[in-house]
């Protein structure tokens, strides 16, 4: 997987553009600032966003081209931000060391989802934020019909409202809903997205 990554961040275009995630960037103009970790963050467009809104960014990736693409967005833009290597697995913070985190379309196998998110959660405060954006299981028809469409081809990686609402338990849900939406995100998210939006608070 990681050199699927590698090859698509790669090349000098970034592959989901250089703006930060809609969602993303309407929900974190609405809390106050503070640390805030990015997992999966790819190419850094919602860690530099965050930075420039004066939040003390932390972010991590599996991909080295990543990271490289993330650097330098973050230099251009001249803003800080603290990058990490690694998968979920390898990486380690303080727990309750943030106060807020962002999971936008950070996929993982659905045996080890729950896992991955209890792990990720507990480097958040209590009453820290979580926002969560990634497809929904109808996104597949979508894929269907058009190759832009982005997202995981398989179909354990998308996500379910209820099962990802049972997948963090620690948190009340401020916001829970599966949408239909137009996505214009560099070169692999394009056109009609089914996705699952969440903005909780953890206990």
């Amino acid at each position: 997987m990681d050199h699927f990554w590698n090859q698509r961040y790669r090349d000098k275009e970034y592959a989901y553009g250089m703006v930060p995630n809609e969602f993303f960037k309407s929900q974190i103009l609405k809390i106050n600032t503070g640390k805030i970790l990015l997992p999966a963050e790819g190419e850094g467009r919602n860690a530099v966003y965050a930075a420039q809104k004066g939040w003390e960014v932390t972010a991590f990736d599996a991909s080295i081209e990543a990271k490289k693409k993330a650097e330098i967005l973050a230099f251009n833009n001249k803003v800080q931000m603290k990058y990490d290597l690694g998968s979920v697995e390898e990486i380690s913070y303080d727990p309750e060391s943030f106060d807020a985190i962002a999971l936008i379309f950070a996929h993982f196998p659905k045996e080890n989802r729950g896992k991955y998110y209890r792990k990720v959660s507990s480097y958040l405060k209590s009453g820290g934020i979580l926002i969560l954006e990634c497809f929904s299981e109808k996104h597949i028809r979508n894929q269907q019909e058009s190759p832009k469409a982005g997202g995981p081809k398989e179909a354990s990686m998308l996500c379910s409202l209820e099962e990802t609402k049972k997948e963090l338990p620690d948190f009340n849900f401020l916001m829970a809903e599966e949408a239909e939406i137009i996505l214009n995100e560099g070169l692999y998210h394009i056109g009609k997205a089914n996705v699952i939006r969440m903005v909780a608070e953890k206990k």
